[in-house]
């Protein structure tokens, strides 16, 4: 008898459940799984060649302008027109790093390393999107800054 209470009370709560309110299975697009849903707009990327701030160490720079319609594969790297170590003077835009040139062992070649050549393998352009979800990153500077503050109070 015991058990078929426990079983008829299962089975209550689990009907009950169906009407309980849940989150959407896609949080991002706030719909259930079978909710046809409009994409949002495409971003505008940021165009204003201003250099950003990196937010932790060996952070790769972003890329402060538009790179559509721009040509990397294993024939053309349309980022050297501008950013390799003959035309920045003419185009006024930062040399690519020497680490560029640089193997896996450690030794410099004359041109860049195959392994840093498609340079959107880390660089990145912004856009102006929303954020999908919050960014709760803190930077090292406020760490030690929070961390100094504190050992001060105490």
């Amino acid at each position: 008898m015991k058990l078929f209470k426990r079983m008829i009370k299962t089975l209550v709560l689990i009907s009950l459940a169906k009407f309980a309110v849940a989150e959407p299975i896609n949080p991002i697009l706030k719909a259930e799984i079978d909710q046809e849903v409009s994409s949002p707009p495409i971003a505008k990327p940021v165009n204003n060649d201003v250099k950003q701030a990196r937010n932790y160490p060996m952070q790769p720079p972003l890329i402060p302008h538009n790179i559509r319609g721009y040509e990397i594969n294993l024939n053309v790297n349309k980022c050297m027109a501008c950013h390799s170590r003959n035309r920045t003077e003419e185009s006024q835009a930062p040399m690519i790093s020497v680490t560029h040139f640089m193997d896996r062992d450690g030794n410099f070649l004359a041109e860049i390393s195959p392994r840093r050549y498609f340079c959107n393998q880390c660089h990145v352009p912004q856009t102006d999107a929303k954020a999908v979800v919050e960014n709760e990153f803190v930077d090292m500077k406020q760490l030690i800054k929070a961390n100094a503050e504190g050992a001060q109070d105490d």
